[in-house]
């Protein structure tokens, strides 16, 4: 009975320590955080499209605390949304993923008309649309 603790701590001990992913790395976070940045380049592209910016601000809130409750600290969370390296990569990912859409990020009339279909289709970039 005495060699219980022990060997307890011990298995503990020699069991690894699960390092976090960075931040970009965690999908349901790094995507969400992308069509949040889509909608946004939309309004304020489209002279006739508005942001729901407190809605846009509110789900941005609810992922630094899915973050947060995963672990990530206030700094690492805000290193990630703020960073520059990371706000480039994040602009390339959003073309790249609105380019997989047949939109060109750079032709506002594509742009526009791909927010008018993404607010009449309620999608999660349109609900972020007026």
């Amino acid at each position: 009975m005495r060699l219980i603790p022990p060997l307890l701590l011990c298995a503990l001990m020699a069991t690894p320590v699960l390092a976090k992913p960075p931040l970009r790395e965690v999908k349901e976070i790094d995507d969400q955080l992308m069509l949040i940045l889509v909608a946004n380049e939309i309004q304020e592209k489209c002279d006739e499209i508005g942001g729901r910016m407190i809605k846009g601000f509110a789900h941005l809130e609810r992922l630094k605390s899915k973050a947060a409750g995963m672990g990530y600290s206030r700094d690492e969370i805000d290193d990630y949304v703020t960073s520059k390296a990371e706000k480039k990569r994040m602009r390339n990912k959003a073309e790249a993923w609105l380019a997989s859409q047949g939109v060109k990020a750079a032709d506002k009339a594509q742009l526009c008309a791909f927010g008018h279909q993404q607010i009449a289709e309620g999608s999660y970039v349109g609900s972020l649309l007026r």
